[in-house]
């Protein structure tokens, strides 16, 4: 199977998805409690992807590297309610100065 057919069959897969959400009752998402739910679960699985990708190795072992400095870096700066393109300069200048120390 080549590249492309993936590709496609992906692009199918993810347009079925979506039509599948436009299809599914009201009455199954309606409420307050589903209504957090769905409000925060990509907030949830988006801070996990962020704790994977930070502190887990090539091995699956956990890994404190300039990666998590440059997360600490990121939450400060979130903290300090400063503009995102700021956070993510920041993180990343933090993150490259400790890898050109030799910290990776």
């Amino acid at each position: 199977m080549s590249t492309w057919v993936v590709v496609l069959l992906a692009c199918a897969l993810a347009y079925a998805l979506k039509l599948a959400g436009y299809l599914v009752p009201e009455r199954w998402v309606e409420g307050e409690r589903r209504s957090r739910v769905t409000t925060l679960l990509p907030v949830a699985l988006l801070a996990a992807l962020v704790a994977v990708q930070t502190v887990v190795g090539d091995g699956g072992e956990v890994v404190l590297d300039a990666r998590a400095a440059a997360l600490a870096t990121a939450v400060v700066l979130l903290a300090l309610r400063a503009n995102f393109l700021v956070v993510v300069v920041g993180a990343a200048v933090v993150a490259a100065a400790l890898r050109a120390l030799g910290w990776s």
